[in-house]
């Protein structure tokens, strides 16, 4: 793996809890001569972590918003209301998330990438000094096209 912005990593050992066998430490090592992402001996990686800190992290909410109808017309067929095809999971609210701690002052109306998720913006009446909530504007996957598969 790589860690994004720094080098290549290698996972030597993983140690879990004995009782609940949740991860507590990973001890890896770092190829310094990896810094930025690119191996001098040509090397590839499958994948690249972006991480946060979570002691220095800042605690917030996101709201992922979908599309507001299950159909792309609602409105195609008369003899049905459209109030049958609303999304039930057009909003999903997840607490306790975790971003930089650069955004600990961000004000209402800051638009922001979080990477691999898209672009949020801090909510104008929700977010306050201390409980910022984001809500997405753009996801970076189109849930249409993964319904239209199915």
């Amino acid at each position: 793996m790589r860690l994004r912005y720094a080098y290549f990593i290698t996972c030597d050992a993983v140690i879990k809890d004995e009782t609940t066998g949740k991860i507590t430490e990973l001890h890896c090592t770092y190829d310094p001569k990896t810094y930025g992402g690119n191996a001098p001996d040509g090397r590839k990686v499958k994948g690249t972590i972006h991480w946060v800190s979570a002691p220095h992290a800042v605690s917030c909410e996101v709201r992922l918003y979908d599309r507001l109808f299950d159909v792309e017309n609602p409105d195609a067929n008369k003899a049905t209301d459209f109030k049958e095809h609303l999304n039930p999971d057009s909003l999903t609210t997840l607490s306790n998330c975790l971003v930089e701690p650069s955004l600990a002052d961000a004000a209402p109306g800051t638009c922001v990438q979080f990477e691999r998720q898209g672009y949020f913006c801090v909510d104008s009446k929700d977010s306050k000094p201390g409980s910022l909530v984001f809500n997405r504007t753009v996801g970076l996957r189109d849930s249409w096209a993964k319904q239209k598969k199915k």
